[in-house]
Order: structure tokens, then sequence, then C-alpha cells
């Protein structure tokens, strides 16, 4: 159970960040992650301490992912979950059907890419043909309009499609930009469209709803820096701020459109919603990213919390750079310093020959990351 995910900590919490977490968690009232992304770190501690996470993130699908775990503490059967929902979305699914091709053409992507944008279900008018085949974009619709009425079982579902779907999209690494019916790319395209989005999201859903916290937590939507004002002393805050130039809302406005339900008019190759609709970060504007930072760690040395902040060693097209984020630090804070290697997202993953094709490059690189531990002067 994956998210496509620019600069996940999964790997990380293997390889050094998981053990420095469980050291400086001892003696901490609460952990606060306040840029949760796909959840992993909310949900490692949540999972595995008795201890209140709260999670804060722009982006509601974020949310959505750590919520429908720190927010309960107990398994939930998903089999009737998942008997009710299913059968609910067979009932809503178009009995026209949808169209189909054995062999995928650039004239045949076209021809669906047509048909999807002719209907007037969300997901499938904004992304069928595109990051979804159309039948993996109908039962996406029907699915999403079809979610349990209350929570945990709501929440649990939404996460599980968020999930299934990120898993599944024709993109490479995100949903910055879908695959397109090239000549090298085609076989990848139909692969993810041969994906069953159906079993995906019954599979994850199984998953999703076997893990709890052990103490119940909160995800909320917020501004980082505002959250920031509500720590107290006996936290431990967990920063993994955004690296790219770019508004993350970019690269996950599918996942976001999924949660909201409807995204309105899309454009670009990207099938972007408007701007105003996508959630917008000062840590990824290379005018404000700088004093972002030093806001919102002198916002949490003044509420003497501790923290731990993680981002890569190098420059990166925000304007932060691991030596920057190591000054603004020390400005503020004691620091112990440590580092790991980890990959982070290209941005893409696919590259144009003079040729006009798509050629693979591999949607994450080695990097190395600062793991800086940071205590009340």
């Amino acid at each position: 159970m994956t998210v496509k995910y620019m600069g996940s900590k999964r790997a990380m919490l293997g390889n050094g960040l998981g053990e420095l977490l469980i050291r400086e968690r001892a003696g901490t009232e609460r952990f606060v992650d306040l840029f949760t992304g796909s959840g992993s770190v909310a949900i490692y501690i949540a999972r595995k301490y008795k201890i209140p996470v709260l999670a804060y993130d722009l982006q509601k699908y974020s949310v959505a992912l750590a919520g429908a775990v720190i927010s309960r503490q107990a398994a939930v059967d998903w089999k009737p979950i998942w008997n009710l929902w299913h059968e609910r979305a067979k009932n809503r699914l178009n009995t026209n059907g949808f169209p189909k091709a054995a062999k995928l053409t650039q004239a045949i992507v076209a021809d669906f890419r047509e048909w999807c944008g002719s209907q007037k279900l969300p997901i499938t008018k904004a992304y069928g043909g595109h990051y979804f085949s159309p039948k993996q974009a109908v039962w996406i619709d029907a699915l999403r309009a079809s979610l349990p009425d209350e929570p945990p079982e709501k929440t649990i579902a939404l996460a599980s499609l968020i999930h299934a779907a990120s898993e599944s999209a024709a993109a490479p690494g995100h949903t910055a930009q879908p695959l397109q019916p090239t000549r090298t790319a085609k076989p990848f395209l139909k692969r993810a469209w041969d994906f069953d989005i159906v079993e995906r999201t019954k599979k994850s859903l199984e998953q999703v709803s076997a893990q709890f916290a052990r103490q119940i937590g909160s995800a909320q939507v917020g501004d980082a820096n505002e959250a920031a004002t509500q720590l107290r002393k006996g936290d431990l805050v967990f920063i993994d701020t955004p690296y790219s130039g770019e508004h993350y809302s970019r690269f996950y406005h599918v996942l976001e459109t999924i949660v909201n339900g409807e995204c309105g008019e899309v454009s670009g190759v990207g099938r972007y919603p408007a701007r105003d609709l996508r959630p917008k970060s000062r840590f990824s504007l290379k005018t404000e990213s700088n004093a972002a930072l030093d806001n919102l760690l002198e916002t949490i040395a003044k509420q003497r919390a501790k923290a731990i902040l993680t981002f890569p060693d190098h420059e990166c097209s925000n304007g932060l750079s691991g030596e920057t984020v190591r000054e603004i630090a020390r400005k503020h804070f004691n620091v112990v310093e440590e580092s790991v290697e980890s990959d982070f997202s290209t941005l893409g993953g696919t590259r144009t020959d003079e040729d006009g094709d798509e050629t693979s490059r591999h949607p994450r690189q080695q990097a190395k990351e600062l793991m800086l531990v940071l205590k009340p002067k």
C-alpha cells in the first residue's frame, strides 16, 4: 500500500529516521507532523507508541491518508464495508459501459479522451484517457460517489481509494503529467491502464482497516506556520518541508480531486484545475522559502518544543539548500546533525528524445538527506 510521493519518508524510516524518532520521542507528550504528505511518519509513530499524533498539511488528500489511521484506536472489519460500498458503486455504473480496446494506438487513446471528456462524471471527464483508462476512471467516480456515509468507514474507504488511484495512475512518480501514447511510453501506459482499480481499492481497504493508533490523534488541513503557534513544551515536532520550487498541489491534484469529488475545468498536459483552486505554500516560492522556514523555526523555538527536521543536503529548486537550513536552524536551536542516504523525485521521471518519444529516466534519484535534531536553547 503506497502513494507515489516526491519526498516520501517511508524508506528513511528503515534507514535511520525511524531510530532517530524512537530515540527522541522519549519523554515527549505529543508528536506533531507539520507537513504530513503521504502520512507515513505520522502513521509510523501513531501505530508504535501510546502518544497522540497531530498531522497537518495544506492538501486534503494528505490529511485523509493520515486521518484514516491516526484518528481511531481499533481495527475495523473491512469486509462488510467493502460489500456495501462495492454494491452501491456497481449500481452507479453507466449502463452504456465504456470504450475498450485490445491494443492502444494514438488514435484509440484520442477516442478514449473524447469519450471521457463528454461524460459528466468529474474524474472521468478530467482524467479519463489521461491518467486512467475509461474503465478505471468510471469506477473511481462510482466508488467516490458511493463512499460510506459516516466515519470511520468513510475515512477508511476514502483513504483506500486514494491509495489505489495513486498506485494505478499512468504517471511517472506522481500526477504532474500523465504518460502519453508515444512509441516508447505506450507499454507503460498500457500496463498502468490494465491495473484493476477495483481490486486495488479492495486490497487497500483491507490494509488500512487493519491499521490504527495506540492513542487517538487528529489530522487537519492547515498551514504549518499557523499550526506551530499551537505547539507547547513537551511536543516533538517533525518538519519535512517542501523542497520544490513548484507547489506540491501541481503534483497531487488528481488525488486532491478525488477527495473533493470535483475540480471544475482542467487545462494543460497535466490536466490541472485552475490555479486558484490549488493550495499554495510559501516554502515553494524562492522569494519566500527562506523567510518561511525562519518564521517557522522561530515560532517552534518560542513554544519550547523539540523538533526533528529533514531536508535534502543540496541546493533545491525552492531556493533552500542543506547549508541554508543548517544556518537557520542554528539561529534558533541547539542542533545535532545526522544524515542518511535517501531518494527524491525527479519531478516527472521521463524526458523526450530527438524523435519526440518519451525515454525512461528513473523517477527517483539517490541523495544525502539531512536529519537535524533541534533542541531549545
